[in-house]
């Protein structure tokens, strides 16, 4: 444990915080103290402003991971920040539970700003979150499905229409890809939503079986140029641009042609009314 650390990450945390970024009020009185005072912090991590206040000034004993998550809740912290202050505190962070969230606010601002470009919001499970106009047109809408079929790598293996926006010659690799997806969120948290997946999968798709058994971990980048097929515009070469938010577990996947190619040409046309 590093208490000097612990402090000053503590009281910098306080400090850049406001009342009302935590749901409390602001109240009356004129404010000497910057960001929130200790006796708040204590208030939102259910704890004595004395208990707090020792932590701060590096004075009692260890606190327990009960007290830190508390204070990591009450402090609104990132993921990034509660493994830091966890590791200032003596303890291992609690490992992050993989699970679909709702889009975050910094992918949703990235989206708005995309317009028409075709655009989807996934989770670290294949779910999409969200899509852009240009999303929609181009693959439909995959908000729509319920059940293991949120799931983009179920359904690969359990519905032909998934397959169709793929020409034939590339659905060998394309499954290997969505299953190389899924176990790497399988392996980090193999009883969790992956490993349902995967037990659902392993029970109506002798084809995941087989690819499955194949324990793949690497089989391509997700910018390569890929080949999609759209019923009204043909044939498009793409490639699908991927940006992280590893403390959401989300993906962004902007999906763009090569400039002056005939796929950006046809990709401009999309979603305009049938002639």
């Amino acid at each position: 444990m590093d208490r000097a650390l612990l402090a000053d990450f503590l009281r910098a945390r306080r400090e850049a915080l406001q009342p009302e970024d935590v749901g409390l009020p602001r109240g009356g009185t004129r404010r000497r103290a910057r960001g929130l005072r200790r006796e708040e912090v204590a208030v939102l991590a259910g704890m004595s402003a004395d208990y707090y206040s020792r932590i701060e000034q590096q004075r009692g004993p260890m606190p327990s991971e009960q007290v830190l998550a508390a204070l990591a809740q009450g402090l609104k912290l990132s993921p990034g920040e509660r493994e830091h202050m966890f590791a200032l505190g003596g303890h291992s962070a609690p490992r992050r539970a993989l699970r679909d969230e709702r889009v975050s606010p910094a992918m949703q601002r990235i989206v708005e700003r995309l317009a028409d470009t075709p655009a989807i919001v996934f989770s670290q499970f294949g779910e999409a979150l969200l899509q852009t106009r240009g999303a929609v047109a181009l693959f439909g809408d995959y908000t729509r499905f319920s059940g293991m079929s949120r799931y983009l790598a179920y359904r690969w293996y359990t519905d032909p229409s998934q397959r169709a926006i793929y020409p034939p010659e590339d659905h060998d690799l394309r499954g290997r890809v969505f299953t190389v997806d899924l176990r790497a969120v399988y392996t980090a948290d193999p009883a969790g939503t992956a490993g349902e997946i995967v037990e659902a999968l392993l029970a109506v798709s002798p084809e995941f079986a087989e690819v499955w058994r194949r324990h793949e971990v690497d089989v391509t980048h997700h910018h390569e140029l890929k080949r999609y097929v759209h019923p009204e515009l043909g044939e498009l070469e793409l490639h699908s641009w991927r940006l992280m938010d590893p403390d959401e577990s989300q993906d962004l996947l902007v999906f763009m042609a090569e400039p002056g190619s005939p796929s950006e040409e046809r990709l401009q046309r999309l979603g305009d009314p049938p002639r």
